[in-house]
């Protein structure tokens, strides 16, 4: 006995969708089913968002590290590359507590950075506080500008 099969475009992307995301070695998508219904999700890799900015005398990064304990963060630097490097845990499973949805990434992150060559990587400083991680290049004396007089003759 013959059957028809009703095409459904959209399940054909989302097959190509997985296909792609093994070859390139990215985070897999998910369904999570809750009510009769099929939602899909990207389980993200979490990596910390960075601003960075820079004046005269410094560069100046600030890494978001919510719920990430301090003695769980490392900053490096080496052979001209800036590397913050830490893990956030995942809370303990509790036998009381049901989860309903876990959307937030957990677990190891490393973030590199090629160091300016008018940094002195020597004088590098970090500091964290309220979860957010911030870490100080200064700039060498060579690098910054000097007004230099010009006389007249």
């Amino acid at each position: 006995m013959n059957s028809v099969t009703r095409w459904d475009p959209f399940r054909e992307m989302e097959d190509l969708q997985k296909r792609l995301t093994s070859i390139f070695g990215l985070a897999p998508a998910r369904a999570v089913n809750g009510n009769g219904k099929e939602e899909h999700m990207t389980v993200a890799q979490w990596l910390p968002l960075v601003d960075i900015t820079e004046d005269d005398r410094e560069y100046l990064i600030k890494a978001e590290l919510p719920e990430v304990r301090k003695e769980d963060v490392k900053v490096t630097v080496e052979n001209g590359v800036l590397t913050l490097s830490g893990e956030r845990k995942f809370e303990k499973e509790e036998k009381d507590k049901r989860y309903h949805r876990i959307e937030r990434a957990y677990g190891s992150f490393t973030r590199s950075f090629s160091v300016p060559d008018d940094a002195d990587d020597s004088k590098v400083s970090a500091e964290f506080k309220d979860g957010v991680l911030t870490v100080r290049l200064v700039k060498s004396e060579k690098a910054r500008p000097k007004a230099i007089e010009v006389k007249v003759g």
